[in-house]
Protein backbone atom coordinates (compact mmCIF):
# COMPACT_ATOMS: atom_id res chain seq x y z
CA UNK A 1 0.00 0.00 0.00
CA UNK A 2 1.25 3.27 -0.99
CA UNK A 3 1.42 6.40 0.91
CA UNK A 4 0.72 9.81 -0.09
CA UNK A 5 3.07 13.01 0.63
CA UNK A 6 0.33 14.41 2.45
CA UNK A 7 -0.30 11.62 4.32
CA UNK A 8 3.63 11.23 5.69
CA UNK A 9 3.89 14.76 6.66
CA UNK A 10 0.33 14.07 8.57
CA UNK A 11 2.39 11.15 10.30
CA UNK A 12 5.33 13.28 11.09
CA UNK A 13 3.43 16.00 12.38
CA UNK A 14 1.53 13.57 14.67
CA UNK A 15 4.29 12.49 15.87
CA UNK A 16 6.27 15.67 17.09
CA UNK A 17 2.75 16.58 18.50
CA UNK A 18 3.27 13.32 20.79
CA UNK A 19 6.85 14.08 21.81
CA UNK A 20 5.58 17.86 22.28
CA UNK A 21 2.73 17.37 24.55
CA UNK A 22 4.58 14.88 27.50
CA UNK A 23 7.18 18.41 27.88
CA UNK A 24 3.98 20.74 28.26
CA UNK A 25 1.67 18.88 30.81
CA UNK A 26 5.72 18.82 32.62
CA UNK A 27 5.46 22.37 32.44
CA UNK A 28 1.90 22.57 33.71
CA UNK A 29 2.29 19.96 36.38
CA UNK A 30 5.69 21.53 37.55
CA UNK A 31 6.51 21.48 40.52
CA UNK A 32 5.58 18.22 41.95
CA UNK A 33 8.46 17.58 43.68
CA UNK A 34 10.37 19.97 46.32
CA UNK A 35 13.04 21.66 44.37
CA UNK A 36 17.34 21.67 44.90
CA UNK A 37 19.07 25.35 44.95
CA UNK A 38 22.97 24.52 44.22
CA UNK A 39 24.81 26.94 46.23
CA UNK A 40 28.22 26.80 44.88
CA UNK A 41 29.88 27.87 47.78
CA UNK A 42 29.91 26.69 51.81
CA UNK A 43 26.96 27.29 54.19
CA UNK A 44 26.90 30.80 56.15
CA UNK A 45 28.49 32.93 53.75
CA UNK A 46 26.36 35.78 51.32
CA UNK A 47 25.51 33.70 48.56
CA UNK A 48 24.29 30.90 50.99
CA UNK A 49 22.61 33.33 52.99
CA UNK A 50 20.97 35.16 50.09
CA UNK A 51 19.64 31.67 48.40
CA UNK A 52 18.32 30.47 51.77
CA UNK A 53 15.70 33.99 51.92
CA UNK A 54 15.19 33.73 48.32
CA UNK A 55 13.91 30.04 48.56
CA UNK A 56 11.85 30.33 51.04
CA UNK A 57 10.07 33.06 49.68
CA UNK A 58 9.54 31.17 46.42
CA UNK A 59 8.21 28.29 48.33
CA UNK A 60 5.26 30.36 49.30
CA UNK A 61 4.28 30.54 45.67
CA UNK A 62 5.02 27.14 44.67
CA UNK A 63 4.28 25.58 47.21
CA UNK A 64 6.53 23.09 47.46
CA UNK A 65 10.34 23.30 49.46
CA UNK A 66 13.44 24.44 47.58
CA UNK A 67 16.39 22.57 49.38
CA UNK A 68 19.18 24.67 49.08
CA UNK A 69 22.51 22.08 48.99
CA UNK A 70 25.88 23.52 49.81
CA UNK A 71 28.75 22.07 46.86
CA UNK A 72 31.65 24.32 47.42
CA UNK A 73 35.13 24.70 45.96
CA UNK A 74 37.46 25.79 43.18
CA UNK A 75 35.87 29.25 43.63
CA UNK A 76 32.33 28.19 42.71
CA UNK A 77 32.98 26.19 39.87
CA UNK A 78 32.40 22.34 41.58
CA UNK A 79 28.69 23.42 42.48
CA UNK A 80 28.33 25.14 38.75
CA UNK A 81 29.57 22.07 37.42
CA UNK A 82 27.38 19.95 38.96
CA UNK A 83 24.22 22.40 38.12
CA UNK A 84 25.25 21.93 34.56
CA UNK A 85 25.07 18.20 34.46
CA UNK A 86 21.90 18.16 36.02
CA UNK A 87 18.48 16.94 34.53
CA UNK A 88 17.18 20.30 32.76
CA UNK A 89 13.79 19.20 33.89
CA UNK A 90 13.34 22.33 36.45
CA UNK A 91 14.12 20.83 39.71
CA UNK A 92 17.84 21.96 39.96
CA UNK A 93 18.27 25.47 40.15
CA UNK A 94 22.01 26.98 40.76
CA UNK A 95 22.39 30.42 42.63
CA UNK A 96 25.61 32.08 40.92
CA UNK A 97 27.29 35.55 40.70
CA UNK A 98 29.31 37.98 39.09
CA UNK A 99 32.11 35.56 39.69
CA UNK A 100 30.96 32.60 38.97
CA UNK A 101 29.33 33.23 36.08
CA UNK A 102 31.63 36.15 34.52
CA UNK A 103 35.15 36.05 35.79
CA UNK A 104 35.72 32.43 36.52
CA UNK A 105 35.15 32.08 32.39
CA UNK A 106 37.90 34.47 32.40
CA UNK A 107 40.35 32.92 34.92
CA UNK A 108 39.88 29.47 34.75
CA UNK A 109 40.04 26.27 31.97
CA UNK A 110 35.88 25.22 32.32
CA UNK A 111 34.40 22.16 31.18
CA UNK A 112 31.25 24.14 30.40
CA UNK A 113 29.97 27.47 29.24
CA UNK A 114 29.09 30.44 31.36
CA UNK A 115 26.48 31.51 29.12
CA UNK A 116 25.62 28.47 26.54
CA UNK A 117 25.16 25.70 29.44
CA UNK A 118 22.54 27.60 31.53
CA UNK A 119 18.84 29.43 31.32
CA UNK A 120 18.97 32.26 32.67
CA UNK A 121 15.37 32.82 35.40
CA UNK A 122 16.21 36.04 37.14
CA UNK A 123 18.51 38.79 38.38
CA UNK A 124 18.50 39.03 42.37
CA UNK A 125 20.42 41.14 44.03
CA UNK A 126 23.43 43.39 43.80
CA UNK A 127 25.78 44.28 46.35
CA UNK A 128 28.12 47.54 45.24
CA UNK A 129 31.74 47.98 46.34
CA UNK A 130 33.23 51.38 47.86
CA UNK A 131 36.35 53.24 47.35
CA UNK A 132 37.68 53.47 50.93
CA UNK A 133 41.34 54.70 52.16
CA UNK A 134 43.54 54.93 55.11
CA UNK A 135 42.12 57.99 57.72
CA UNK A 136 45.63 59.82 57.01
CA UNK A 137 45.27 59.65 53.63
CA UNK A 138 45.56 63.62 52.79
CA UNK A 139 43.06 63.54 49.98
CA UNK A 140 39.45 64.78 50.50
CA UNK A 141 37.14 63.65 47.53
CA UNK A 142 38.03 61.11 44.74
CA UNK A 143 39.56 63.67 42.40
CA UNK A 144 41.97 64.57 45.05
CA UNK A 145 42.62 60.47 46.12
CA UNK A 146 43.31 60.15 42.10
CA UNK A 147 45.58 63.15 42.02
CA UNK A 148 47.52 61.70 45.12
CA UNK A 149 48.25 58.71 43.29
CA UNK A 150 49.37 60.22 39.97
CA UNK A 151 52.01 62.20 42.21
CA UNK A 152 53.00 59.27 43.67
CA UNK A 153 52.92 56.44 41.07
CA UNK A 154 53.50 52.66 42.49
CA UNK A 155 53.84 53.67 45.79
CA UNK A 156 50.57 53.41 47.05
CA UNK A 157 49.36 50.17 48.66
CA UNK A 158 45.68 48.72 47.54
CA UNK A 159 44.80 45.29 49.82
CA UNK A 160 42.93 42.56 48.10
CA UNK A 161 41.33 38.94 49.26
CA UNK A 162 43.46 37.31 46.36
CA UNK A 163 43.29 36.84 42.46
CA UNK A 164 40.25 37.70 40.56
CA UNK A 165 38.16 38.25 43.83
CA UNK A 166 36.09 41.59 43.55
CA UNK A 167 38.39 43.88 45.76
CA UNK A 168 41.16 42.83 43.55
CA UNK A 169 38.68 43.26 39.95
CA UNK A 170 37.72 46.79 41.51
CA UNK A 171 41.04 47.93 42.25
CA UNK A 172 42.85 46.78 38.72
CA UNK A 173 39.19 48.21 37.09
CA UNK A 174 40.05 51.87 39.35
CA UNK A 175 43.91 51.63 37.96
CA UNK A 176 42.66 51.38 34.40
CA UNK A 177 40.09 54.42 34.91
CA UNK A 178 42.46 56.52 36.98
CA UNK A 179 45.60 56.28 35.09
CA UNK A 180 47.06 55.74 38.26
CA UNK A 181 49.85 52.69 39.35
CA UNK A 182 48.63 50.91 42.68
CA UNK A 183 50.51 47.76 44.21
CA UNK A 184 47.94 45.31 44.65
CA UNK A 185 49.24 43.29 47.97
CA UNK A 186 46.73 39.92 48.36
CA UNK A 187 45.61 39.09 51.75
CA UNK A 188 44.68 35.52 51.88
CA UNK A 189 42.43 35.96 55.08
CA UNK A 190 39.95 38.53 52.86
CA UNK A 191 38.44 41.32 54.34
CA UNK A 192 39.17 41.45 58.28
CA UNK A 193 42.81 41.18 57.48
CA UNK A 194 43.21 43.40 54.85
CA UNK A 195 40.88 46.06 56.69
CA UNK A 196 42.29 45.46 59.99
CA UNK A 197 45.73 46.93 57.87
CA UNK A 198 43.89 49.68 56.45
CA UNK A 199 42.60 50.97 59.78
CA UNK A 200 45.87 50.36 60.70
CA UNK A 201 47.21 52.45 57.91
CA UNK A 202 49.46 50.03 56.46
CA UNK A 203 47.83 49.95 53.28
CA UNK A 204 46.84 53.15 51.41
CA UNK A 205 43.38 51.64 50.07
CA UNK A 206 40.60 48.60 49.33
CA UNK A 207 37.51 48.27 46.86
CA UNK A 208 35.66 46.84 49.44
CA UNK A 209 32.51 45.07 50.01
CA UNK A 210 30.23 48.15 51.92
CA UNK A 211 29.39 45.39 54.80
CA UNK A 212 32.74 45.10 55.62
CA UNK A 213 33.92 48.92 55.18
CA UNK A 214 30.79 50.89 56.69
CA UNK A 215 31.07 49.97 59.92
CA UNK A 216 35.18 51.82 59.81
CA UNK A 217 33.55 54.43 57.52
CA UNK A 218 30.73 55.36 60.42
CA UNK A 219 33.64 54.67 63.41
CA UNK A 220 35.51 57.66 61.29
CA UNK A 221 38.17 54.82 61.07
CA UNK A 222 38.42 55.25 57.01
CA UNK A 223 37.96 57.55 54.73
CA UNK A 224 35.35 56.93 52.01
CA UNK A 225 34.94 58.60 48.57
CA UNK A 226 32.60 57.04 46.33
CA UNK A 227 30.41 54.06 45.78
CA UNK A 228 31.12 52.21 42.56
CA UNK A 229 27.62 51.92 41.20
CA UNK A 230 25.45 54.27 38.81
CA UNK A 231 22.97 55.16 41.73
CA UNK A 232 23.56 55.84 45.73
CA UNK A 233 23.15 53.00 48.18
CA UNK A 234 20.19 53.41 50.27
CA UNK A 235 21.51 52.03 53.39
CA UNK A 236 24.62 54.98 52.93
CA UNK A 237 22.84 57.86 50.45
CA UNK A 238 25.81 60.38 51.78
CA UNK A 239 28.18 58.54 49.89
CA UNK A 240 28.53 59.72 46.12
CA UNK A 241 28.07 57.48 43.32
CA UNK A 242 32.24 57.00 41.18
CA UNK A 243 30.12 59.28 37.98
CA UNK A 244 29.64 61.56 40.69
CA UNK A 245 32.97 61.93 42.39
CA UNK A 246 34.80 62.25 39.41
CA UNK A 247 35.46 58.46 37.82
CA UNK A 248 33.18 57.21 35.31
CA UNK A 249 31.63 54.05 34.74
CA UNK A 250 34.00 52.75 37.46
CA UNK A 251 31.02 49.63 38.12
CA UNK A 252 31.48 46.81 40.39
CA UNK A 253 28.72 44.80 41.50
CA UNK A 254 29.20 41.25 43.33
CA UNK A 255 25.33 40.81 42.20
CA UNK A 256 23.43 37.19 42.13
CA UNK A 257 21.08 35.32 40.01
CA UNK A 258 19.09 31.88 39.41
CA UNK A 259 19.87 29.46 36.27
CA UNK A 260 18.79 26.20 35.15
CA UNK A 261 20.76 23.93 33.46
CA UNK A 262 20.54 24.26 29.25
CA UNK A 263 17.36 23.20 27.74
CA UNK A 264 14.83 23.61 30.74
CA UNK A 265 11.52 24.27 29.23
CA UNK A 266 10.16 27.76 29.09
CA UNK A 267 7.29 27.31 30.91
CA UNK A 268 9.12 26.07 33.84
CA UNK A 269 11.28 28.66 33.30
CA UNK A 270 8.48 31.06 33.39
CA UNK A 271 6.89 29.93 36.32
CA UNK A 272 10.18 29.90 38.24
CA UNK A 273 11.01 34.23 37.60
CA UNK A 274 7.25 34.30 38.55
CA UNK A 275 7.83 32.81 41.75
CA UNK A 276 10.99 34.55 42.02
CA UNK A 277 9.53 38.12 41.14
CA UNK A 278 6.81 37.48 43.88
CA UNK A 279 9.32 36.39 46.71
CA UNK A 280 11.60 39.62 45.79
CA UNK A 281 8.83 41.91 45.66
CA UNK A 282 7.34 40.62 49.35
CA UNK A 283 8.16 43.48 52.09
CA UNK A 284 9.60 40.61 54.89
CA UNK A 285 12.08 39.15 52.25
CA UNK A 286 13.24 42.88 50.65
CA UNK A 287 13.94 43.62 54.43
CA UNK A 288 16.47 40.58 54.96
CA UNK A 289 18.40 41.19 52.22
CA UNK A 290 18.72 45.34 52.89
CA UNK A 291 19.69 44.23 56.30
CA UNK A 292 22.46 42.29 54.17
CA UNK A 293 23.31 44.82 52.40
CA UNK A 294 21.63 43.54 49.18
CA UNK A 295 20.03 46.04 46.47
CA UNK A 296 17.01 44.14 44.95
CA UNK A 297 17.35 44.98 41.00
CA UNK A 298 14.21 46.95 40.01
CA UNK A 299 11.26 44.75 39.04
CA UNK A 300 11.66 45.09 34.83
CA UNK A 301 15.35 43.79 35.45
CA UNK A 302 14.56 40.59 37.00
CA UNK A 303 13.43 39.04 34.18
CA UNK A 304 15.08 36.33 31.91
CA UNK A 305 15.71 37.74 29.08
CA UNK A 306 17.46 40.77 31.78
CA UNK A 307 19.45 38.32 33.52
CA UNK A 308 20.75 37.34 30.14
CA UNK A 309 21.49 40.51 28.57
CA UNK A 310 23.31 41.77 31.89
CA UNK A 311 25.66 38.33 31.89
CA UNK A 312 26.46 38.80 28.13
CA UNK A 313 27.12 42.82 29.02
CA UNK A 314 29.01 41.88 32.31
CA UNK A 315 31.48 39.15 29.94
CA UNK A 316 32.09 42.14 27.46
CA UNK A 317 33.35 44.20 30.13
CA UNK A 318 35.18 42.60 31.90
CA UNK A 319 36.85 39.89 30.30
CA UNK A 320 38.88 42.24 28.06
CA UNK A 321 40.26 43.81 31.73
CA UNK A 322 41.08 40.13 33.32
CA UNK A 323 43.10 39.57 30.18
CA UNK A 324 44.50 42.81 29.79
CA UNK A 325 46.01 42.46 33.14
CA UNK A 326 47.27 39.04 32.57
CA UNK A 327 45.26 38.14 35.73
CA UNK A 328 44.99 34.04 36.01
CA UNK A 329 43.78 31.36 38.93
CA UNK A 330 46.02 30.45 41.68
Amino acid sequence: MSISRRQVLHLTASAAALVTVPRVARAQAYPSRPITMIVPFAAGGPTDAIGRIVAEGMRAVLALPIIVENVGGAAGNLGVARAVRAAADGYTLVIGDWSTHVVNGAIYSLAYDVLKDFEPVALLVSNPYLVVARKSMPASDLKGLIAWLKANPGKASVGTAGVGTPPHLGAVLFEKLAGVHIQCVPYRGGGASYMQDLVGGQIDMVVDNPANALPHVRAGAIKVYAVTAMSRMAAAPDIPTVDEAGLPECYLSNWKALWLPRGAPKGIIAKLNAAVVTALADPVVRQRLFELGQEIFPRDRQTPDALADFQRAEIDKWWPVIKAANIKAE
